[in-house]
């Protein structure tokens, strides 16, 4: 018996230039982009042009003459987010928020109140579209990876329903890349097996996706092509782990760019730790080189840490541990940290002064307790005048980001 369409995905379309055109009447229909030297976010005008998200801007201008750059209202951005977000609790309360623009919706207990899944979702972009005045897609299907498909399919500002029993029939001719963890490697990878639809790879056996992308990716995507996604529309998630990447461009890897750079990830990292009142035990950090190949290292601590400097000191051992395996990479093009097996409301065991080595990363030692308490004095002054008030020498120093953290802060994960 086939499952009844009752997921709802809805995602704000080109949603930071969507806002950006809303809250300035002379920039609808022109090709804007949020950012600078990197695109953040592109308007569909600026698409039509082929720029996108994560493009240089200098590449965008060439693309793009008239292109207009903006340098992005944050506050703006999650405000409506919060609205738009918002207005599916008035058909369910089973909602699930992924993003600061999407999020998905169980809406299969509201039949009796609201009508059809489908009446659901047409009332909702209607209302986004009068009440806050922005453009959203939606996608209605009987789980969360083809309700999400369906709201890309529908783009921009549509809405596809797939009804139930249709869904492999919707899946076949669709490209692959339009799936949950195929990106340009993935991708280029599968076209290397002759696969380019999601058809092509449901019928292929899952031995062979598996032995090109490794048994958890090649499983996951073997199950999705083939329309199996048991997962829930869950409303509250408990946080496993709390990561942050910088996309580097084609850098050298040398002390002087990783250095900074995973001070500047610890930073963010230990900081939204610490506004928790978490700490972890496992410190992962991911390498990718210039060919888009990357490589992972990580270490399980005796005790969870959320200290910046001891953060930082642990993922720069570990990233000079994975260059060490790979000599022949001269350069990198994205760091990431992230630190799992969260514990709540830390409190470190003071060791004994008994004169030995103090190691400084552990946050019982002495060390570890003045690290930890000069973290806090930051926080501090940092809720008190903001996050640009106090930072660290060496990435104040280094230079204007070209993504902002207060963008970054947006798109990144929450406790």
């Amino acid at each position: 018996m086939a499952v009844a369409a009752a997921i709802l995905h809805a995602d704000l379309d080109a949603f930071y230039a969507s806002v950006e055109q809303l809250l300035d009447p002379a920039l609808r229909g022109r090709p804007i982009a949020v950012g600078g030297g990197v695109v953040l976010a592109a308007s569909y005008e600026a698409k039509a042009f082929g720029v996108r998200s994560g493009m240089a801007g200098r590449r965008a201008r060439a693309l793009c003459p008239d292109l207009h750059f903006v340098p992005g209202r944050f506050a703006e951005y999650r405000r409506l987010g919060d609205a738009a977000i918002g207005l599916l609790g008035d058909f369910t309360p089973l909602v699930e928020r992924i993003s600061i623009d999407e999020a998905f919706a169980d809406v299969g207990g509201s039949v009796h109140l609201f009508g059809a899944p489908e009446e659901m979702a047409k009332a909702v972009r209607r209302r986004v579209r009068a009440e806050l005045g922005l453009p959203i897609s939606l996608g209605v299907a009987a789980t969360k990876h083809l309700a999400k498909i369906a709201s890309q399919v529908a783009k921009p500002d549509g809405l596809v329903v797939v009804p139930a029993g249709t869904e492999r029939a919707f899946l076949h001719d669709l490209p692959v890349e339009l799936m949950w963890g195929v990106g340009p490697v993935a991708r280029a990878r599968l076209a290397d097996m002759g696969v380019a639809t999601i058809g092509q790879l449901a019928a292929t056996p899952g031995w062979s996706l598996e032995r090109i992308l490794g048994r958890a990716v090649g499983g996951k995507l073997a199950a999705l092509a083939a329309n199996r996604d048991p997962r829930q529309v869950v409303t509250r998630h408990r946080a496993r782990s709390v990561g942050a990447q910088s996309a580097l461009g084609r850098r050298p890897a040398t002390d002087e760019v990783i250095r900074p750079t995973l001070l500047h990830l610890a930073d963010r990292v230990a900081a939204r730790l610490r506004a928790k009142s978490r700490a972890g035990r496992t410190v992962t950090v991911r390498v990718r080189f210039a060919d888009l190949s990357a490589v992972t290292r990580s270490v399980t601590l005796g005790q969870a840490v959320s200290a910046t400097a001891s953060l930082a000191e642990i993922a720069r051992d570990l990233v000079r541990a994975a260059l060490a395996d790979h000599p022949d990479e001269r350069l990198i093009s994205l760091l990431a940290i992230s630190v799992s097996h969260l514990e709540r409301n830390p409190m470190p065991q003071l060791e004994l002064p008994l004169r030995l080595a103090d190691d400084k990363r552990r946050p019982g030692s002495a060390t570890g307790a003045a690290r930890l308490t000069a973290d806090r004095a930051i926080d501090a002054i940092r809720d008190r005048f903001g996050r640009g008030a106090i930072g660290y020498g060496s990435v104040v120093l280094g230079g204007r980001r070209a993504v902002p953290d207060v963008f970054r802060e947006l798109a990144e994960k929450t406790l």
